[in-house]
């Protein structure tokens, strides 16, 4: 007979078990149910989008091809040259491997690994073990097939951590993918500012040599009494200004080549810089910007935090998991031979089968400090998930707000550019006749000048910002528009 004290006990564990086995048949886990987290941002941007065709483009900047969106061929070739040869990228596409591997070695321990031993044995027992009878010296032979300490997965320990290692691979995925997006970028802007600083050098040489050669006419003309020392020297500092900025320009552009062969990961032919610079031949195409900020979810970097946070839920049930008894099983079956000829004769077989079931009754708060961390780890996950979103949002409403000033200043800069140099050439004529002095010839080819500076630098702001844009949108992953 049971007293009935016992029955409660007896219903309990078969409850237990019951739940166990569920468990098992369902694939359950103890980790916490995953609630895509709300957009830390508004629905809308806080710039709308600018101009007619911005609205009527229907293809989403993440689905536009980097081909099609840099449609320079010598920019092309260099985006082309350093996705084959750029380290850092290449040291992301390692990490993926790196954690496909790791993803594989975790979910192995979903099933059971069976060896195939095989050992040879000779020893000789003392008499004090075989109550003072002596022993001869023997040897036998055993082989077979064995399983070590298989986890039977009751509460989902193991197929939680094997969750969190999906989730990593799959984040290292995504960072491969927004290391190319940002390596793409850097690429884009490095040429821009390699082509702009060109330009300012060209300027600069142009205007040098220009100078020189009105430097060499007043020389001429002070010799003849026509203008006074003060006028030729005035006429000499816009020489060494413009000396002084070809060379400047000329260790810019040398600083440029060296950061753009950096990224490329390989020396780069002459063919391949950029001929000039200005917004026609540089070929960056226009973006679409009447879009929700939902379309932040499809950045790589967002996507990286966010498979990073599922991966931190995962470890959350694989460290509640660990407040629960473990099953481990330990089986082999083989054969055993005095003789290497016998072993695998009838009569030899052996087998063992030892199921070890494992209760946490104390481990001085191991196991509670084990989940909290894992909590913590989540809410960081989280945060950065959210700090992902806020950072791309910014990104976006800073490239949005700058489209439609660049597109004045730069309006305004060409026709500032057109006034200038026109007002250079009415002050030379008219010092020519002698209508003016050489302080007014000097101060309007330094207006000239320096607005056809601005104008280029204008440009490169202009052309960087759309460069921004496209990687802010997530665009730059693909090579072809689908």
């Amino acid at each position: 007979m049971h007293c009935a004290t016992d029955r409660p006990i007896r219903q309990l564990w078969l409850r237990g078990v019951a739940l166990s086995w569920l468990c098992v048949a369902g694939a359950c886990t103890l980790e916490p149910r995953y609630r895509a987290p709300t957009l830390p941002v508004t629905d809308e941007w806080p710039i709308p989008a600018t101009t007619p065709e911005q609205l009527a483009v229907s293809v989403a900047a993440s689905d536009i091809g980097w081909r099609d969106f840099f449609i320079d061929t010598r920019l092309q070739q260099l985006i082309g040259l350093a996705l084959a040869n750029n380290r850092d990228l290449r040291v992301a596409v390692l990490n993926i491997d790196k954690a496909r591997a790791q993803y594989q070695i975790q979910r192995a321990a979903l099933l059971p690994s069976i060896d195939a031993p095989g050992s040879f044995t000779r020893e000789k027992l003392p008499a004090s073990l075989t109550y003072g009878i002596a022993t001869p010296t023997t040897g036998y032979f055993e082989a077979g097939l064995s399983i070590a300490s298989y986890e039977v997965d009751l509460f989902g320990r193991v197929r939680s951590l094997t969750h969190a290692a999906l989730e990593k691979y799959v984040s290292q995925a995504e960072a491969r993918r927004s290391a190319q997006l940002s390596l793409i970028a850097e690429v884009a802007n490095d040429y821009l500012t390699l082509a702009s600083d060109r330009e300012l050098q060209r300027l600069a040489q142009q205007t040098l040599r220009s100078q020189e050669d009105s430097y060499a006419l007043e020389q001429k003309r002070h010799e003849t009494g026509t203008v006074s020392a003060l006028d030729l020297v005035q006429s000499q500092t816009t020489v060494e200004q413009a000396r002084a900025d070809a060379a400047r320009f000329e260790g810019n552009v040398a600083q440029d080549m060296n950061a753009l062969m950096l990224l490329v990961g390989t020396s780069i032919e002459p063919g391949l810089l950029p001929a000039q610079f200005d917004s026609k031949t540089m070929g960056i195409e226009p973006l679409p910007a009447g879009v929700p900020s939902s379309v932040l979810l499809r950045r790589p970097d967002v996507l990286e935090a966010e498979h990073t946070l599922r991966a931190a839920n995962a470890d959350i049930g694989a460290a509640r998991a660990a407040f629960f008894p473990d099953i481990t099983l330990t089986a082999n079956l083989g054969s055993v031979s005095y003789q290497l000829s016998n072993l695998f004769k009838s009569g030899t077989s052996t087998w063992a089968f030892q199921p070890v079931m494992s209760l946490p009754i104390f481990h001085g708060g191991a196991l509670i400090g084990g989940l909290d961390v894992a909590r913590v780890n989540e809410k960081i996950a989280l945060a950065g998930y959210e700090k992902a979103i806020q950072s791309g949002f910014r990104e976006v409403a800073d490239a949005l707000a700058l489209t439609a000033t660049l597109n004045r200043q730069s309006a305004a800069q060409e026709a500032l550019v057109s006034a200038t140099s026109r007002a250079y050439e009415l002050s030379q004529r008219r010092h020519a006749v002698g209508s003016n002095s050489y302080l007014e010839v000097l101060d309007s080819q330094r207006s000239d000048y320096s607005a056809r500076q601005a104008l280029i630098t204008t440009r490169l702001a202009e052309q960087g910002n759309r460069v921004m844009l496209y990687k802010a949108l997530g665009g730059g992953w693909r090579e072809e528009t689908p």
